[in-house]
């Protein structure tokens, strides 16, 4: 297994069946720095344009269609000593009638302490003169290629990822995307110091990172929707609008994943557990997909099959 530091020399605005940046073999781990959300790089020279411009795309060796990548996010550490956020909620997320009472949405700046691994607000504002944030690094925008020729923008999510905005895909998490395309073509970008659910003001603290991370190609064990793993959960992923039916992904998917091989437990069985034992987490409630996560405790789960 190889360690590959790459540097990119173009970045991607969609997540598309493209030229592979590099190609890898299963099991290599990468690491690369990414640019943040409005293209600028860690020394705040702008190199490209676009919404969310991402790394890669990467070409896993034996990846096909039907086969599932797993992605397992081994560091992240801001490369830069600030970040931006926009300065006002979202008009979506607030009841319409009071849309107008928001403040302007004008790009705030925040101070990064890359040794304490801490944010403040750069500029205070009362009540806030002494907030001091915990750095939390995660991945805005990755996946793979979609199926069927498609190039779904990086302003978006779907069945192969996208901009899920999801904190959870952070340090720690293992994630598997569903293969739609030879190589998997896997993609990575938008990654912020901190956001909390939903991405309620249009943005986390985005800011460029440096990310560590493993490529490995499961075959045969088909998902419809991205899935992953903590130390403490099982989870599924669901990208669409309106919230409901990504709400009705994220469960179905679950559902599958309790009723498959891996676990092996019965409709009845599956539901009693998620009936009593299901969390959902919001990961995105601001862009064209929104993003809903369902959690599920390992401890109250049979042995899983999976290989390990």
């Amino acid at each position: 297994m190889a360690v590959h530091h790459f540097t990119p020399a173009h970045w991607h605005s969609v997540l598309a069946a493209v030229p592979a940046a590099l190609r890898v073999a299963d099991g290599d781990v990468i690491i690369t720095q990414t640019i943040d959300a409005n293209g600028f790089d860690k020394e705040g020279v702008r190199r490209t344009s676009g919404s969310n411009p991402m790394n890669g795309p990467f070409h896993v060796d034996g990846a096909m269609p039907g086969d599932v990548l797993q992605v397992d996010i081994l560091r992240m550490d801001p490369i830069r000593a600030h970040g931006w956020t926009r300065g006002a909620l979202a008009a979506n997320v607030v009841d319409p009638e009071r849309v107008r009472e928001l403040p302007p949405r004008d790009r705030i700046d925040w101070d990064i302490d890359l040794s304490a691994r801490t944010l403040r607000l750069r500029e205070t504002v009362p009540g806030l003169e002494h907030l001091v944030l915990p750095l939390e690094p995660m991945v805005g925008c990755f996946g793979v290629a979609p199926a069927g020729g498609e190039a779904i923008s990086t302003a978006t999510s779907a069945a192969n990822g996208g901009n899920m905005d999801y904190r959870g895909f952070g340090p720690g998490a293992r994630i598997w995307f569903p293969v739609f395309e030879p190589g998997a073509l896997f993609f990575i970008g938008d990654c912020h110091a901190l956001q909390g659910d939903g991405e309620i003001v249009g943005t986390g603290v985005e800011t460029a990172m440096e990310v560590e991370f493993r490529l490995s190609v499961l075959k045969d064990r088909r998902q419809a929707w991205p899935r992953g793993e903590t130390a403490e959960t099982i989870y599924t992923i669901g990208n669409a609008r309106p919230l409901d039916q990504a709400l009705q992904h994220a469960t179905t998917e679950m559902f599958d994943w309790l009723t498959g091989e891996e676990y092996g437990l019965s409709s009845v069985a599956a539901s009693h557990i998620m009936g009593q034992l299901v969390r959902y987490e919001v990961g995105n409630v601001f862009d064209p997909a929104y993003t809903m996560a369902c959690h599920m405790p390992k401890k109250y789960l049979p042995e899983s099959k999976r290989p390990r």
